[in-house]
């Protein structure tokens, strides 16, 4: 389990600001484990707005620490910071990566990726209590509410995945591969995954692809 408790590049939980989050995060809670995360979860959730649009090849940005010091991010450094925390707190953690399909996704954000598959969506898994519990912080409570989806609750106990029907019985999201699951973030995987899915927001240098809008709440109140 050693591989799934320590501080990496990414997972970088050693770092000044990340301990000092934890720290306010926890103070007051019991040792318990399962109440720990359950917060940590909430925290991350909650705390760092979903936002698809700043997805970049920079290596950095996919570290927990930068996810938390821009406060926005995207499903993999959301489910990296989570994993951190619980490393920190000696919770073993793996990252997961799959596709998936988001049947209300935004069509702007549609129309950017020119396709409704999320490639490389990523959760966490957590050792507790003797298994491997999956974990996705990815959406924000704010966010779900505009998408008319109930906020993903994380127990503990059982798996946490997606919400897979609407509050009015739409469908929402299913995962339709499975890419595995990692001690440390794969970068150049993911990179190269993302390269292959949506080639066209990698131009040829001297050119920009600017992102369809700043974020995906602000595609929401717009619709």
């Amino acid at each position: 389990m050693d591989l799934y408790l320590r501080a990496t590049e990414f997972f970088d939980y050693d770092t000044p600001a990340v301990q000092a989050w934890l720290a306010r995060q926890l103070e007051g809670l019991p040792e318990d484990p399962v109440t720990r995360i359950r917060a940590l979860y909430l925290a991350v959730r909650d705390g760092i707005r979903y936002n698809p649009y700043v997805f970049h090849t920079d290596p950095a940005t996919f570290k927990a620490s930068h996810a938390l010091a821009q406060g926005e991010t995207y499903c993999i450094p959301k489910a990296v910071l989570l994993g951190a925390a619980a490393r920190a707190i000696g919770i073993p953690s793996r990252l997961g990566l799959a596709d998936v399909r988001n049947h209300l996704s935004s069509p702007k954000l549609i129309e950017w990726l020119r396709s409704d598959i999320f490639r490389m969506h990523g959760y966490i898994e957590l050792y507790l209590n003797g298994r491997w519990v999956k974990a996705t912080p990815a959406f924000n409570a704010d966010l779900c509410h505009k998408m008319k989806v109930a906020p993903l609750a994380f127990d503990g106990v059982h798996d946490s995945l997606f919400q897979e029907y609407t509050e009015d019985g739409q469908a929402h999201m299913e995962y339709i591969a499975d890419h595995g699951t990692f001690d440390d973030l794969p970068y150049a995987f993911i990179v190269s995954g993302v390269r292959a899915a949506y080639g066209h927001l990698f131009p040829p240098e001297g050119e920009s692809r600017q992102p369809a809008s700043a974020s995906l709440e602000q595609d929401l109140a717009q619709r």
